[in-house]
């Protein structure tokens, strides 16, 4: 519920009614009086929002007049980041009108007298409405709490493969699936599937991942295949799936051939090999759909099976060959011992046996249900106060009607207890379709864009606070399959945690499925999966934030839109099709995100973009066809991140005005020679060069705060040779080198970060054939990744000295992985001390 948010959106209002930038800027436009009277409503209506929030669900009365002040807020929250806005738009002016006619132009619209009167206009109507609403909060008996004490305990985090010891109550179930598998049918030509059949959130993927990853099914099958189905059973999506998990590729590689060379594709993988096909939630009831599947995965009858796991019976017995196994909800005493896990540390539920009493009165409401019992348990974990276990098991929200395999209650109070600023980026999960795989920069620039960060402290930056919320999410069993990458993470929602983000998410956050689907009034924030939604219903002018398709191209659409919707936060036309944007773009100045990313008919961006001086994220990357930046790309001073394709030959000197720019992306940008000369970016930490096939030189030097640097398949850069191999300080924390035939060794210069890098990949080097002996002198090294470098034949002797070395992992390089195999091979003593060790011979075909 969008109501639950509230004090964390009125303490973000408040700290900005605070901020310096905002009070010069009501001095400047003689509105202070009426901001610090904002302010001071705001203060005491924020008092008893959290108590409030706790006692709606008995009270109509209160839960409208929670409604009124999210409306209020909203209209408030507007005015206040458009008087941030023209602060900044004085202080481009300050900065550049003193040379350029053309920066004065571009603000030409806005006229200071007439916005001085509008602004006062719309404060004392915001003014009148929260004092309203202030006066009203005497009538609900509200109790002052200023502070919300809903803290989030982080437990230590684990990848996602699962192994058996962090599952509990499963061994049986794991054996008889194991048999099932495992039966020998070397004589039946058909091929077998069993599937595993249950309600939602009882562990069915859990089991199937335990059976997956078991030594038993490695050593009886030559090929293993996981696919995620989810909804989506068109067979060419399902084989590109197969196809990627098979062969162990990206899913990119076959999204573009034939229906038919991806059958081929399929049959000759498949042939001759005996495998073991995961078919994981699976929706499809059309058993025209299935058959068409089966017919192309039964390419022989050498013992080959195919898992399935689905919550319909139905579907269960229209699939499988074998009787379903039927998955049951964990006894008494196995729901104990996961939500005793997950809520004590190790041992510490032994000083607490009254806590432990109370446990079991929960875990009795949880039905046996596997992602309800982890999820309660980890919204308790560190919490030693009786009230709150009690909370949890006497809240009325049990009594709600609800289907029999309804787990929304457990999962409605764990999302209770967490603070209001995770409430609210939360509710952003409900824009993308169930089953997506995340990657920190999905949802990050979205939260970024609509205020949801904190302010980073000192030595943070913002996609450190949003990682930071990320881990949080996770810590309370609310994000799955969760991979931490370092600087970034991966990570899925469970099917269920997804429903509950459009269950709390509702009116504000939509995602348009259908045609017919009518857009409520108050949404905020919009995302369509397919371009016939575009149009089909009126768009409120409030909305903040909007995704469109892929392919979009409705200009008619696009246009009302930016006319419309002069709030907007952040524009996603990733993949979109226009081939211009209409000039009114440059009036959206609250955008704080555009991404135009793989719009491949786009040429040129209008010269008004670049009035957008609250932007902090601009995409082009993947825009094939754009011919350069627009001029006047150095006044968006508000740039944290540019991610770049162009024609260009040369890095516009302009990008040097981009002082805030922390994240920099160069792709595809075939004809560029030289980047970043003459260009000093003090707050740059990560650069990214991919497909730059004429750039020569990059002066890393300049940069004396980057921290993770990624360059791939730069033929003609000479990393070696370009700072004469002189030994600068840096502060890099990772570096991947990729598909750079030029490189032999490690460059010299990299020696500048003995003392910071944490993580060192090389890939696909095919003459990279030394590490050098100063690596030993990478202190602080936790991850190295060594893949498809066949020149590289053996290791340093001095491996030993990397103390700090976590992981390794070796693939693709023959002569290597035979010197390192574990226990035999020369290598392995180097390396013995290291806690995880892969080394992945590939196999010949």
């Amino acid at each position: 519920m969008a109501e639950s948010v509230l004090f964390s959106v009125a303490e973000s209002l408040i700290g900005k009614l605070a901020s310096l930038a905002v009070e010069e800027a009501s001095l400047a436009y003689a509105v202070y009086d009426d901001l610090d009277q904002m302010k001071q409503t705001l203060s005491l209506i924020k008092a008893v929002l959290l108590d409030a929030e706790l006692k709606q669900h008995q009270n109509n009365e209160l839960r409208e007049w929670l409604r009124q002040i999210k409306h209020v807020l909203n209209d408030a929250e507007n005015v206040v980041v458009d008087v941030e806005c023209e602060a900044l738009r004085k202080h481009v002016i300050n900065i550049y009108g003193g040379f350029s006619r053309k920066v004065r132009h571009f603000f030409s619209t806005s006229n200071p007298l007439v916005y001085r009167l509008r602004m006062a206009h719309e404060l004392k109507d915001i003014i009148k409405k929260l004092d309203k609403v202030a006066s009203d909060r005497q009538k609900f008996g509200l109790q002052i709490n200023d502070v919300d004490t809903r803290v989030v305990h982080r437990r230590e985090l684990t990848d996602s493969h699962v192994t058996d010891s962090e599952v509990i109550g499963r061994d049986d179930d794991k054996e008889k699936t194991l048999k099932l598998l495992l039966k020998d049918e070397s004589e039946d030509e058909s091929l077998s599937i069993v599937p595993i059949v249950g309600i939602g959130g009882l562990g069915k993927t859990t089991l199937a991942k335990l059976i997956f990853n078991d030594e038993i099914i490695d050593n009886s099958f030559s090929l293993k295949i996981w696919v995620c189905v989810s909804e989506d059973f068109e067979l060419r999506n399902l084989l590109v799936k197969i196809l990627s998990s098979a062969l162990n590729s990206t899913q990119e590689m076959y999204k573009n051939l034939e229906m038919q060379q991806l059958k081929n594709h399929l049959r000759n993988t498949l042939a001759g090999q005996k495998f073991l096909l995961v078919l994981d939630d699976v929706w499809n009831e059309d058993r025209v759909k299935w058959i068409e599947l089966k017919n192309l995965i039964q390419v022989n009858g050498n013992g080959s099976k195919v898992l399935v796991t689905t919550r319909s019976h139905s579907i269960a017995s229209m699939m499988g060959t074998e009787s379903p196994y039927v998955l049951q909800g964990l006894s008494r005493d196995d729901s104990l011992s996961l939500f005793v896990k997950w809520a004590f540390k190790e041992g510490e539920e032994k000083r607490y046996p009254q806590l432990v009493e109370i446990a079991k009165e929960i875990v009795g409401k949880c039905v046996g249900l596997p992602l309800a019992i982890r999820t309660l348990g980890s919204s308790l974990f560190l919490k030693i106060n009786i009230e709150d276990w009690e909370f949890i098991r006497d809240n009325d929200i049990w009594n709600l009607p609800q289907k029999d395999d309804d787990i929304l209650p457990a999962l409605k109070l764990s999302y209770d207890q967490i603070p209001s600023y995770l409430k609210q980026c939360f509710a952003c999960f409900s824009l993308f379709r169930k089953d997506f795989d995340f990657v920190t920069g999905d949802i990050l620039v979205l939260w970024e864009a609509l205020g949801f960060l904190s302010s980073p402290k000192k030595g943070q930056t913002l996609d450190d606070v949003g990682n930071q919320f990320l881990r949080e999410l996770q810590s309370r069993s609310l994000l799955q399959d969760f991979v931490d990458l370092g600087t970034a993470c991966g990570f899925k929602l469970h099917d269920l945690v997804h429903d509950l983000s459009v269950y709390v998410a509702k009116d504000e956050f939509q995602i348009l499925t259908s045609p017919n689907q009518s857009i409520s009034n108050d949404v905020r924030h919009l995302s369509s999966i397919d371009n016939e939604f575009l149009g089909q219903a009126p768009i409120p002018k409030s909305l903040k934030s909007i995704y469109f398709p892929m392919g979009a191209n409705n200009e008619g659409f696009l246009n009302s839109l930016l006319s419309r919707c002069k709030y907007l936060r952040l524009l996603n036309l990733e993949g979109s099709e226009y081939e211009s944007l209409p000039h009114s773009i440059g009036k959206l100045k609250h955008l704080r995100f555009l991404s135009l990313s793989n719009n491949e008919n786009l040429r040129k961006l209008p010269g008004s973009i670049c009035n957008l001086q609250n932007l902090q994220g601009l995409s082009v990357n993947g825009c094939i066809k754009l011919e350069k930046l627009p001029k006047g790309i150095g006044n968006l001073i508000n740039l944290r991140q540019l991610h770049i394709t162009t024609k260009q030959s040369n890095f516009p000197k302009e990008i040097a005005n981009l002082t805030s720019l922390e994240i920099l992306s160069v792709y595809d940008c075939y004809n560029m020679q030289s980047l970043l000369e003459g260009i000093q970016l003090p707050s740059l930490s990560s650069l990214s060069i991919v497909n730059c096939g004429s750039l020569k030189t990059l002066p890393l030097h300049v940069i004396p705060n980057l921290e993770n640097f990624n360059i791939f398949n730069c033929h003609n850069l000479e990393l070696s040779k370009s700072l004469d191999n002189k030994i600068f300080k840096l502060r890099l924390k990772s570096i991947c080198l990729r598909s750079l035939p030029q490189l032999v060794t490690l460059p010299q210069w990299l020696q500048g970060s003995v003392n910071t890098l944490r993580s060192l990949v090389i890939q696909d080097c095919c003459n990279f054939e030394e590490l050098p002996g100063w690596l030993s002198a990478l202190v602080c090294l936790k991850t190295l990744s060594i893949e498809n470098t066949p020149m590289l034949v053996s290791l340093p002797d001095d491996m030993c000295c990397l103390t700090n070395l976590e992981y390794l992992h070796i693939s693709d390089c023959p002569d290597l992985c035979e010197r390192c195999k574990p226990e035999v091979g020369p290598d392995w003593p180097k390396i013995s001390h290291i806690k995880r060790v892969f080394i992945e011979e590939v196999a010949e075909e």
